[in-house]
């Protein structure tokens, strides 16, 4: 899909003023007299996302107004102003200078995030309306995490039948070509040898061009002695237990669409860390030798698993992953998967939660996310749950039943096998159900911009 931009920049470009209830009357007499009156005969009253295109005296266009809405509005929303990128008539467009810087780097950035179109299946119509670079933006950068945002929704938007291991694996050997990355690849039996049996286990029945694998991407010399490893389970298949929402289960990746986008990013930006991807991806299908309700199974860790639901496969997969990067003893590892249905019933879907046991490294991650208007929120690897985890006749269990608590457990259970580590985890969604500014239905990214932003406080980079 093309990677959104942003307009070259020309002495032509169409003046685009953002605009607030409160501000309109001084807004308005700020207008050419032609506009100024058409902008009164139409009633404009600058409510969130409002547009209006302004003539010139010569019938042409002047320019346009955007509304941002009152104080409520903007305290209810992000992106307002991105949403004209679709509503606008076409030309090229550049903000008032005297836009707040803030806003003018929210606006820019939510243009392009808003300009992006899933079209690998149907054409889509694509917003004509193009964006000047505001002076002082970091025009390049934005253009990076678009792009990783864009690769991200591309991955989770496609289909099951064309993103299974192959295509997963397919994607990430593509970053490792463009930015010079190491890759190697374990699949099918060499899982076993390699001591990663969650991961051959879950994915042992899928047919064989979609064997279950690890992809394992190293990238980065520069800077201090340190490892960001990265883990994150992918299942984009069926499932032995009752069945979910066709979208439901072509997101079931979206913490690897997610990975991948954000090392994207990374890389793009040459970001002096040494990084390491890990992807458990598997297909988890039905077949005779599929595994089942009630089976011990065995871990890279030596802990032993009894598995109550063939559907809370994720962690199993990722648990390999964890324990394998954690005997590097990397300075920070993150995990990041559409993991639980309770994480989305406990925020919802436009919140990203995540785990950790260090108060600096939430707060870091929180400042980074209100920064870059990319929300999360902590839940808490909450101890007195540990006993829910263990089930007697195997050293953990995979899905405690009773339904409490299902995204913490979820998180104790995968810390367990990311002990002795500085470990944060991210239970993300993946999904918008329903479009909203510069988040089109379907795939979307979580946390990733907060983690990208918060990357120099929590690894102390220059």
């Amino acid at each position: 899909m093309p990677t959104p931009d942003f307009a070259a920049p020309g002495t032509d470009a169409l003046t685009l003023r953002l605009v607030t209830p409160d501000g309109l009357d001084a807004a308005l007499g700020d207008l050419p007299q032609v506009a100024q009156a058409w902008a009164r005969a139409q009633g404009f009253r600058a409510g969130p996302g409002a547009v209006l295109a302004l003539p010139d005296a010569s019938g042409g266009l002047w320019g346009a107004l955007v509304g941002l809405g009152d104080d409520k509005a903007r305290a209810r929303g992000r992106f307002i102003a991105a949403s004209a990128a679709s509503k606008l008539p076409e030309g090229t467009y550049a903000l008032d200078p005297a836009t707040d810087p803030d806003l003018a780097h929210e606006t820019a950035l939510g243009w392009l995030l808003e300009s992006y179109r899933f079209d690998r299946y149907a054409s889509q119509e694509h917003g004509q309306a193009r964006l000047v670079a505001p002076k002082g933006v970091d025009a390049e950068r934005l253009r990076i995490i678009a792009a990783g945002e864009a690769l991200t929704r591309d991955l989770i938007n496609t289909p099951a039948s064309d993103m299974g291991p192959t295509d997963l694996e397919a994607a990430a050997a593509d970053l490792a070509e463009r930015f010079g990355a190491r890759m190697t690849v374990t699949k099918g039996d060499e899982l076993l040898a390699g001591n990663l049996p969650l991961i051959h286990t879950v994915g042992r029945a899928a047919a064989a061009d979609r064997a279950p694998r690890l992809v394992d991407l190293r990238w980065g010399d520069q800077g201090p002695s340190r490892w960001w490893a990265r883990g994150c389970a992918s299942t984009p298949a069926g499932s032995t237990s009752s069945p979910a929402p066709p979208w439901g289960m072509k997101k079931d990746m979206g913490g690897a669409a997610t990975v991948l986008g954000l090392a994207q990013m990374i890389m793009a930006l040459g970001l002096k860390i040494r990084l390491r991807v890990l992807i458990p991806a598997v297909e988890n299908s039905v077949s005779a030798t599929a595994f089942r309700p009630g089976d011990i199974l065995a871990s890279r860790k030596g802990l032993t698993v009894e598995n109550n639901n063939t559907d809370a496969e994720g962690r199993l997969v990722l648990a390999d992953a964890l324990a394998l990067g954690a005997e590097e003893s990397p300075d920070l590892m993150i995990s990041m998967a559409t993991l639980t249905g309770a994480a989305r019933v406990a925020v919802g879907p436009d919140l990203s939660p995540f785990y950790t046991d260090a108060d600096a490294d939430a707060a870091a991650i929180g400042r980074a996310a209100a920064r870059v208007a990319d929300p999360v929120w902590r839940m808490p690897f909450h101890a007195p749950y540990e006993p829910m985890i263990e089930p007697g006749i195997a050293d953990l269990d995979n899905a405690p039943s009773g339904g409490m608590a299902g995204s913490i457990t979820a998180a104790l259970f995968l810390r367990r096998f990311a002990e002795g580590t500085r470990y944060v985890h991210f239970d993300i969604y993946g999904w918008n159900a329903k479009p909203a500014p510069a988040r089109p239905k379907g795939g979307v990214g979580m946390g990733a911009r907060a983690l990208l932003e918060a990357m120099p406080e929590l690894l102390d980079l220059e």
